[in-house]
């Protein structure tokens, strides 16, 4: 079985020699903050399940920078994982509280994501099935367990025809520069079969 480590390492090989990625480079190490990363947000927030969500928690990666941007633009409250407080989050409905350099002067410490329905964590690989592989480590490596939907953005050579390692967590939406891919549910945890 190929190792996620190869899985990361191959992804972003791939996204360097394309160019289809941006600042922080190169991307390894990172859940790379690929090109067109503005317009998959765009694709995600259309989707009506996110339209309906008016709480979100949202990773801190450079990925997700535009996703934050236009949820706080069209109204929403968002959670972001605190950098320097593990466990702690930044509630923010500030558009200006986008960006994590400005979270400190326009978003609120707390400890709780209250009233949060979704969460929408980068990755560094997904498949259609909702399989989702992030960098490793940090806040959202092995999904949240918070009982929530999540979703990823992704990038064409981010999207795996099936992950061949163990996958960190399980997304239900791929949002894509170009559309908007919806997964299966996941299996239940003890591996019975769904009624």
């Amino acid at each position: 079985m190929t190792t996620a480590g190869a899985v990361r390492e191959q992804v972003w090989d791939d996204l360097m020699g394309r160019g289809a990625c941006a600042y922080p480079l190169p991307p390894h190490g990172h859940c790379p903050n690929f090109t067109h990363a503005k317009k998959a947000a765009t694709q995600l927030l259309a989707h009506p399940e996110l339209q309906a969500h008016r709480t979100l928690i949202v990773g801190p990666e450079r990925a997700l920078l535009p996703l934050r941007q236009q949820a706080l633009k069209a109204g929403k409250t968002l959670y972001v994982p605190h950098q320097k407080k593990e466990g702690w989050y930044w509630r923010v409905t500030d558009p200006r509280g986008a960006r994590l350099s400005t979270l400190p002067e326009y978003g609120e410490p707390t400890l709780t994501p209250d009233g949060a329905q979704a969460a929408v964590l980068a990755c560094v690989s997904v498949d259609p099935q909702g399989a989702r592989l992030g960098k490793g480590f940090g806040w959202g490596a092995r999904g949240l367990h918070l009982n929530l939907p999540e979703y990823t953005l992704a990038h064409p050579l981010m999207l795996s025809a099936a992950l061949p390692c163990p996958a960190d967590s399980h997304v239900t939406l791929i949002g894509m520069p170009d559309q908007v891919l919806t997964c299966p549910p996941p299996p239940p945890p003890d591996g019975t079969e769904r009624p």
